[in-house]
């Protein structure tokens, strides 16, 4: 039996991704503080990279106001939700 190796997992999610037309990046190219910095958090803590999210809001809904498509931000990024609703009653 082999060693599992999270770098073989972690190039074959890069492939398939990339298969799907996805942008596939170096993460310290992105990091916070380089030139093409798109994360806030120098620690890679960050979850959602917001300026990507807020091109894809515009992309999917031209027709909505600005005041509409941060407001779906906000919802998206909401962190004081929880995963599942409530049971009834």
């Amino acid at each position: 039996m082999s060693a599992f190796a999270e770098a073989v997992v972690e190039d074959a999610a890069l492939a398939w991704l990339e298969s799907l037309d996805y942008a596939v990046l170096y993460g310290p190219e992105i990091a916070a503080g380089e030139p093409a910095a798109e994360r806030s958090d120098p620690n890679y803590r960050d979850v959602v990279l917001e300026g990507r999210l807020r091109q894809v809001l515009v992309r999917l809904n031209p027709d909505l106001p600005s005041d509409a498509i941060e407001d779906a931000f906000r919802k998206l990024t909401r962190t004081d939700t929880c995963a599942a609703p409530p049971p009834p009653g």
